[in-house]
């Protein structure tokens, strides 16, 4: 289990706290349906038991500052003039978290929206790249005048630290957390079960295949690459897939075309492809590979290959070794 502390000082945005913190409880009930065990364990921590969030609702059954945390934002009035009760939990942040951060612990300080201004402010930067909402980078470059400020992204992973531009931004990260602590599936599910794209800016490293194409909110889409995603190995057809989505071959064509960019085939071909990979990765010889993705041969395999990348299974498989 992963301990997934927020740190909740007074005003704080409520929306900072829910957001992440539903996408972090729905990957564990995600996990629980795949028969796995839940990944996260949600804790929420400040200066006192109780304090007022920035919609006046009171946040209650917060434990004492403990480690290893979620640091969420709060309103640009209550960011600009911190009060005793903040001071105090900048106090705590730099004398606890600092040396944390600085060592080969596996401990993660992700900051949601103004979060990273205190950080800032709690000397937990130094030179890394980082970001925060776009009103507050001149501030956060004042704060941290050593760090790689990037005013373009949606969030910024850099080590220790990962930083997100604004309050739904948090969401995106968690998403992208989730991805790499679990699998881009669950991820995808819990994006579907929130409502909510997985958004990338133009910079950002390109998705994984488990992940490309789903930036949309048809369901009849989504089922049918939930069930590509589920067995890529199994023998697809137009037929079947358009039997999964209850829709007819035609409608379905048009609705990829629409909603993903990419037709049905193509889609499949691309997750068929991710999972070769991922199994040469893993050691598999080329002909095992192409057999668990559903090809039908390593020609299959390889020809399929050429399209998408450089190189040969092969090779991808000896570079892993």
């Amino acid at each position: 289990m992963i301990d997934i502390l927020f740190i909740v000082p007074p005003q704080s945005l409520l929306l900072d706290i829910a957001g992440p913190a539903e996408a972090f409880r729905l990957s564990n009930q995600h996990l629980l349906r795949l028969g796995e065990k839940p990944r996260f364990n949600l804790r929420f921590a400040g200066t006192k038991p109780q304090c007022a969030s920035s919609v006046g609702l009171q946040v209650a059954g917060l434990e004492p500052l403990p480690t290893g945390v979620v640091l969420v934002g709060q309103p640009s009035a209550a960011i600009a003039k911190p009060g005793a009760e903040m001071r105090g939990t900048l106090q705590w942040l730099g004398q606890t978290l600092a040396p944390l951060l600085a060592s080969n612990a596996e401990h993660r300080l992700v900051t949601i929206c103004s979060g990273s201004l205190i950080a800032a402010r709690a000397g937990l930067i130094g030179t890394r790249r980082c970001t925060t909402h776009h009103e507050l980078l001149v501030e956060l470059h004042r704060a941290a005048p050593a760090a790689q400020i990037v005013d373009n992204r949606v969030f910024v992973v850099d080590g220790a630290l990962a930083s997100s531009a604004g309050v739904t931004a948090g969401i995106d990260l968690a998403l992208h957390l989730i991805a790499s602590t679990c699998d881009d599936r669950i991820a995808a599910s819990v994006a579907q079960d929130m409502v909510v794209y997985l958004r990338r800016t133009l910079h950002d490293p390109e998705l994984s295949p488990m992940l490309a194409h789903r930036h949309h909110l048809h369901p009849a889409v989504h089922r049918v690459q939930d069930a590509v995603c589920a067995d890529p190995s199994r023998e697809w057809t137009m037929s079947s897939l358009a039997e999964v989505g209850h829709v007819t071959e035609r409608h379905l064509l048009r609705l990829f075309t629409v909603h993903a960019a990419v037709s049905p085939l193509s889609y499949l071909q691309a997750i068929r492809l991710e999972r070769a990979k991922q199994r040469l990765n893993s050691g598999a010889s080329v002909t095992r590979a192409a057999q668990e993705a559903g090809f039908n041969s390593d020609l299959q395999l390889r020809r399929a290959w050429r399209q998408r990348f450089s190189g040969t299974p092969g090779e991808q498989r000896k570079g892993q070794r």
